[in-house]
């Protein structure tokens, strides 16, 4: 069956998501005042931040942005009377609101046994391993779940001077590292990260989601991370439509931490991690316009939303990093040929106004576009899969575990 687009672009902007999911009450934040356990029923990434501090986001609205379906419209984006691209948002079967478990479904895997996360910390038995392993000792008081940028605020300062490692983790399936780069080079932060990852695979007594390098410099008062992050995380526990394309013999980029979330397997070229959102954007064109590149498909993690905005509670940040995004798209659109598809969606929410700082359970935005589309229109809602379902209908490979393909639909 010949391939009805040549290329396809999926583009994720990291924990933007559009509204609470349906089983939203099953999933909680921690407020940062009270420490309740609050669920993420009232969350809504997308529409608060729209009514706190508004969105001008004209190429997403052009697109249909506002046309998604919701319960209220979103103030500032209103709705287009002809939308350019096909949209519609995405519900998560899996058990989970983390980066990997959005990134593997969306790649058609369905995970009904949530990754363990470490609320009292990490045990002991292997902090002891690290610090074996390390030659440092380890801060005890920082192995809880912690805010990555109140983590090295606390104990930065005596970081610099003991050189003892700050480990933490948070809501989500992750050990972090933090390390001053004045005292722990990112290569053997990097080597420190690579041992903890080979003691925590699944079997080990203790599976961890993802080992994080943090890298940051500064002094107190001052410390900012830098752009040497490290995701070492588990390889996918069956195969991947990313995977399916890979051993089909389809060209497949990864931009930004995608790498790393699926372990390099599916990956054929790496087009490196990114500085920011803007350069991951640049590092896209690069791949999109390399002479090579005439079919296969591209994947990019845009995650400065999450990172740097979400977690951090950030709603103007947040507000300017989507409008930013969004005056990038032209671009974006221009490098694309005429039977490419871009897809732009989500992973999970952040949103960055609700109670605590973790992620939040929520529908992802779908935004589907092609130079060839006559009338594009509002797609059902469907499930995060359907999102490689369709990609692996159009390259005629199988899908994965889960998701129904819409390309039929797209005309």
């Amino acid at each position: 069956m010949p391939k009805k687009f040549g290329r396809i672009h999926l583009v994720v902007m990291d924990s933007v998501g559009i509204g609470a999911a349906p089983d939203a009450d099953k999933f909680f934040n921690h407020d940062v005042e009270t420490h309740e356990a609050i669920n993420d029923v009232k969350s809504d990434t997308i529409g608060h931040i729209s009514e706190i501090r508004g969105l001008d986001v004209p190429n997403l609205q052009k697109l249909g942005w506002g046309n998604i379906p919701r319960e209220s419209p979103l103030k500032t984006i209103p709705a287009a009377q002809k939308p350019a691209a096909y949209v519609t948002k995405l519900e998560e079967i899996s058990k989970g609101k983390d980066t990997m478990t959005g990134h593997w479904e969306i790649m058609g895997l369905n995970i009904q046994t949530p990754f363990p996360t470490y609320p009292e910390g990490y045990p002991e038995d292997l902090l002891e391993k690290i610090e074996e392993f390390s030659g440092r000792k380890i801060i005890r008081e920082a192995n809880k779940p912690y805010s990555g940028t109140a983590v090295i605020e606390d104990f930065g300062p005596r970081q610099l001077e003991t050189g003892e490692l700050i480990i933490y983790t948070s809501a989500d399936p992750v050990l972090q590292i933090a390390a001053h780069e004045d005292v722990i080079s990112r290569e053997e932060l990097y080597k420190i990260c690579e041992y903890v990852r080979s003691i925590t695979l699944e079997g080990s007594g203790i599976m961890i989601g993802r080992i994080i390098a943090r890298p940051y410099v500064g002094e107190a008062g001052n410390f900012e991370r830098t752009d040497g992050r490290r995701d070492y995380a588990l390889s996918p526990f069956a195969e991947t439509v990313l995977e399916k394309l890979y051993k089909a013999g389809i060209d497949t980029y990864s931009v930004g931490k995608i790498s790393d979330i699926f372990n390099t397997v599916g990956v054929k070229y790496d087009m490196g991690h990114n500085h920011n959102d803007m350069d991951g954007v640049d590092r896209l064109l690069k791949a999109m316009t390399k002479t090579e590149f005439t079919e296969g498909f591209s994947f990019t993690n845009l995650v400065d939303f999450d990172a740097k905005y979400g977690h951090r509670r950030d709603v103007e940040g947040y507000g300017k990093a989507i409008e930013d995004f969004d005056g990038r798209l032209p671009e974006i659109i221009d490098a694309m040929n005429e039977d490419d598809l871009l897809m732009i969606t989500a992973d999970h929410g952040n949103d960055p106004s609700y109670v605590g700082t973790d992620h939040t359970r929520e529908y992802i935005p779908l935004v589907i576009f092609s130079k060839s589309f006559k009338e594009p229109k509002v797609l059902p809602v469907g499930h995060f899969a359907d999102i490689s379902a369709t990609i692996a209908e159009n390259f005629s490979v199988k899908k994965a575990q889960t998701g129904e393909s819409f390309l039929d639909a797209l005309v």
